[in-house]
């Protein structure tokens, strides 16, 4: 009996172990997950089956809300002048650094003030 739960232990750390997420360069991955089926191919599960997962990043099943493409646009346009000002070799250093300070900074204020108005209106 002490060995099958010796085993068994074993066998949850390494699993456990497995699942977690690993980095390449700073950028982080996560393993995709392996459904073993009973002799029949994955994707024909129905959609209320616990193999469907309707999260963000498993390509199907999540939609993007307006507040989540309106901050997706607002981070876009601020990386865009962020990069612009970055590149601006007529500024100082310390002018540069200042400037992209305030640019962050307005990106965050205009993040908040999108989700409080997309939740004002719901």
């Amino acid at each position: 009996m002490k060995k099958i739960m010796i085993i068994m232990l074993a066998l949850g750390l390494a699993i456990s172990a497995s699942a977690q997420r690993f980095s390449h360069g700073g950028v982080y991955y996560s393993r995709p997950r392996v459904i073993v089926t009973g002799g029949f191919y994955a994707p024909f599960y129905p959609f209320y089956s616990p193999f469907y997962y309707p999260y963000p990043g498993y390509g199907y099943g999540y939609r993007p809300t307006k507040l989540d493409m309106q901050i997706h646009d607002i981070k876009a346009d601020y990386a865009d002048r962020i990069y612009s000002v970055k590149q601006d070799k007529s500024l100082t250093r310390k002018e540069r650094r200042q400037k992209i300070h305030e640019l962050r900074v307005q990106r965050d204020n205009e993040i908040v003030n999108a989700k409080r108005n997309y939740y004002k209106t719901y």
